[in-house]
């Protein structure tokens, strides 16, 4: 058996980030679902670097703990599972290990862009084209839906959501990132085709921007479907997001996200893309597969539902962490 490993009692698990709202959904959601397999207490970890200091070489950061932030509460005691994800974490990824004298199992999700052997697992997504032995790729990302986030977070919408007529269609919007854009004139033409497209169903909307959703975009796509039934969410309240995913009948995401349409295959919605300004092959790779898997297709300006197995990769990497997790706590693999 390797040494500290806890093979009594519940784990404890860190979902390690920087806080960004996409890459912290993946390292709770991949926590949540080890947690529901087995008895575990999940920790939020949220990391910084001093002035800057993040911006360096891994190998310049050879103090990575000492350049932290106060509130960067990584410390003593360590956790069973370190669960991390986003460049900001790997100098403290690859040496949590020795810190903890092999007490801690370290788990990486995304693409390490290093020396795979410096971690006890790594999830990285399929189109990144990653192979090892103690690697797993997944199509998509890791997220923190289940049935259970689903339905709880629906009851308490319902006042809200009940009273739309069918087909319900969930329209979440991204926007400007390294690789996409999402410009004022297509925005102009996407309100028009998805208002169009709703309207020809005879259904609702229920629409949700994120934060990389530009100011112009985001008011050009209110105000072209504003007029439709539904729910415009403006930032308000509680987010209804889970509970839009959770009420659809069809979902409609930009396809500049991953984890939006890996969210709405596991939620088993029918998916439709729309295209942005860019793109990359990654992308292309990752929207191949989910309609090789016949879970998305091209929105077009039509809107139709079918039926396909519902995603299950957060759950697959949890059970395939713990089978491995098991086999070091019994000295069976790094």
């Amino acid at each position: 058996m390797s040494p500290g490993l806890n093979k009594d009692g519940p784990l404890t698990i860190w979902a390690v980030s920087d806080g960004r709202a996409g890459i912290e959904a993946q390292v709770r959601g991949l926590a949540e679902a080890v947690a529901r397999q087995r008895p575990a207490k999940v920790i939020v970890k949220r990391v910084a670097y001093r002035a800057g200091l993040g911006r360096l070489p891994q190998s310049l950061l050879v103090a990575p703990r000492a350049a932290l932030t106060a509130d960067s509460a990584i410390a003593p005691p360590w956790p069973d599972i370190w669960v991390a994800a986003g460049r900001a974490t790997l100098p403290l990824s690859t040496r949590v290990g020795g810190w903890s004298k092999g007490h801690t199992f370290v788990v990486q999700t995304q693409n390490p862009r290093g020396r795979l052997d410096a971690f006890d697992f790594v999830v990285p997504p399929r189109h990144d084209g990653i192979e090892g032995p103690n690697v797993l790729p997944i199509t998509g990302s890791p997220n923190r839906l289940s049935a259970e986030v689903l339905a709880n977070d629906l009851q308490r919408f319902r006042p809200r959501i009940d009273p739309l007529p069918h087909p319900r269609v969930a329209v979440i919007v991204g926007g400007k990132s390294k690789t996409h854009d999402l410009p004022d004139a297509l925005a102009r033409s996407m309100g028009e085709a998805i208002a169009a497209a709703v309207g020809a169903a005879g259904g609702s909307l229920l629409l949700s921007f994120t934060r990389r959703t530009p100011a112009g975009a985001r008011a050009i796509l209110a105000q072209a479907l504003g007029g439709l039934p539904g729910w415009i969410w403006d930032d308000t309240g509680e987010n209804p997001y889970f509970a839009f995913l959770a009420a659809a009948d069809i979902v409609v995401v930009t396809e500049d996200s991953t984890n939006l349409a890996s969210e709405a295959a596991t939620a088993g919605k029918p998916l439709y893309a729309l295209a942005m300004a860019g793109g990359g092959r990654k992308f292309d790779l990752f929207h191949q597969d989910l309609r090789r898997l016949g879970a998305e297709r091209a929105f077009t300006g039509i809107l139709e539902q079918w039926k396909y197995p519902a995603l299950d990769e957060t759950n697959r990497a949890a059970a395939a962490l713990l089978r491995r997790y098991d086999a070091k706590l019994s000295g069976g693999a790094k």
